[in-house]
């Protein structure tokens, strides 16, 4: 993996998710946060190419409306000075930002995928990417999810949200990884 072309991409790391878990809500990866950490810390010290993409949502009542707590940054991922942030209004980073293009012009190949949650905008944005031509890795530890009801009532555990979307993500949009496996291919 050549670093001088590849991202990091942190994406919707915000505090409407630390409500969530302080309600106690179920959810997958717990270690995910400390991982995203990791890999934030390991790109800041070699002064690589990171980027941040938050979510503002434009719904009614959505805990992701600029302006309301739950869509601000949790504090240990807040952009540091020169490092590039997306602001989206729906769930793939690329939709409405220049993202792509940016990406394009910087000559960035490898995109490495983190943050929340799983199978909503980290799943979104990394189709996108695998569709765009991107080598794109998805941190199966920098990611977690909450469980879901699916349309015909069954009840899905966080545990097999997050699964599924590994399943989906696979060999199909990125290749699956964890923090280490990306770690030892960074060198």
């Amino acid at each position: 993996m050549d670093l001088s072309k590849t991202a990091l991409l942190i994406i919707d790391v915000q505090m409407a998710f630390v409500h969530r878990d302080d309600k106690n809500e179920p959810r997958s990866a717990p270690e995910a946060e400390e991982n995203i950490a990791r890999l934030l810390g390991i790109f800041r010290q070699g002064n690589l190419k990171i980027i941040h993409i938050h979510h503002h949502s434009r719904v009614a009542g959505s805990p992701f409306k600029a302006g309301l707590a739950g869509a601000a940054v949790q504090e240990f991922v807040t952009p540091a000075q020169g490092e590039t942030v997306y602001i989206k209004h729906v769930n793939s980073g690329f939709i409405g930002t220049t993202l792509e293009a940016d990406l394009r012009e910087h000559e960035i190949e490898h995109l490495i995928m983190c943050g929340a949650t799983a199978n909503h905008c980290v799943e979104t944005t990394t189709r996108m990417a695998g569709n765009l031509g991107f080598d794109t890795y998805f941190v199966s530890d920098g990611v977690w999810a909450y469980g879901a009801v699916g349309p015909d009532g069954k009840s899905h555990t966080a545990d097999e949200v997050h699964s599924m979307t590994l399943s989906n993500m696979h060999a199909e949009f990125a290749t699956v990884v964890t923090t280490q496996q990306i770690l030892a291919r960074m060198g």
